[in-house]
């Protein structure tokens, strides 16, 4: 009888435990990324060397997933709609967690509501690069070339990042370079190096590998200042004062998302970035690690998406 009655309080005891042992053990089974952006991205790349490292942490396999359009819309969604177990997250980035609010009358997804942010990761600049065989060396003889032969240049812009950093030039500079938009970036930039498209503000990972390779022509970046990572490119703040646009990239999980998942996510992205193989993995050598987590990140995108949404209207850029 006594150990019938033990067996009972044994069994209730387990049962009792067990959503806290179910928490404990997460996770569990393979974790997907959803990258927004086209592979090739800096999304894409910040995606693929996060991944390798949780994968190494949290003893499962993690899956990166890019489903690029609609200016980050199609993969943001997916995650927002995804269930919120910490299986499914969102390689977000300032274009679908702050910008896109104010470049489109209507999103299919809530950036505020549908998402728990949980770290940010990397921060970056965009650089103004142009094709090879204009007579164009530099920011200021763009400014030149643009205001003397008005309507023969158009920008390509496949994100809320460049199509702002090229509106802010068209403002700041006082000039008019057209939009030509694109579904991804690396169509983009392959336009602009075949003449297509005039000029570009591509990821500086994604724009320094093809100034590099000689196959288009780099003027500047759009930080504040000079980039460290790219100390021989000007920033365009040089010749137009004022003129500052940094962008970054981030992993959001959808909105009720357990805390403990929140916090195992954060600890274990937390300590994935102060790896250097990993940062250098993440960012090429062309981006800033920069980690801010759960709290604090939540009232970082608050106030980025109040800058973005402020300078979008600025730039006189109505949402479509």
């Amino acid at each position: 009888m006594k150990l019938y009655r033990r067996s009972v309080l044994a069994g209730a005891a387990a049962l009792s435990a067990s959503p806290k042992a179910f928490a404990q053990a997460y996770p569990n089974k393979p974790i997907k990324i959803v990258v927004p952006f086209a592979a090739g991205s800096a999304t894409d790349l910040t995606a693929r060397g996060l991944a390798a490292k949780l994968q190494e942490l949290l003893k499962q396999p993690i899956v990166v997933d890019d489903k690029p359009g609609a200016s980050g819309q199609l993969g943001a969604s997916a995650v927002a709609t995804a269930p919120p177990d910490g299986y499914t997250l969102l390689m977000g980035t300032n274009s679908t967690n702050a910008a896109n609010q104010a470049l489109f009358k209507k999103l299919s997804y809530d950036p505020e509501k549908d998402f728990v942010p949980i770290m940010r990761c990397v921060t970056g600049v965009n650089v103004l690069v142009v094709n090879n065989e204009l007579p164009i060396k530099s920011v200021a003889e763009l400014i030149d070339y643009a205001k003397k032969n008005p309507g023969k240049l158009n920008y390509a812009e496949a994100s809320a990042s460049q199509r702002l950093s090229a509106e802010m030039f068209n403002k700041m500079a006082g000039v008019k370079i057209e939009r030509v938009p694109y579904k991804a970036s690396p169509q983009a930039l392959g336009d602009v190096m075949s003449g297509q498209c005039q000029l570009m503000f591509p990821d500086l990972p994604q724009g320094l590998a093809q100034i590099d390779a000689g196959k288009v022509r780099g003027l500047g970046t759009t930080g504040p200042q000079r980039t460290s990572v790219a100390p021989n490119l000007p920033a365009i703040a040089e010749t137009v004062p004022g003129y500052s646009l940094v962008y970054w990239l981030a992993v959001f999980a959808p909105a009720g998302t357990p805390q403990d998942i929140q916090k195992t996510l954060a600890d274990t992205i937390a300590e994935a970035l102060k790896d250097p193989a990993t940062a250098k993995a993440m960012t090429q050598g062309r981006m800033e690690i920069s980690p801010l987590p759960l709290e604090q990140f939540a009232a970082y995108v608050k106030e980025q998406t109040t800058w973005w949404m402020t300078e979008i209207k600025a730039a006189g850029i109505e949402p479509e």
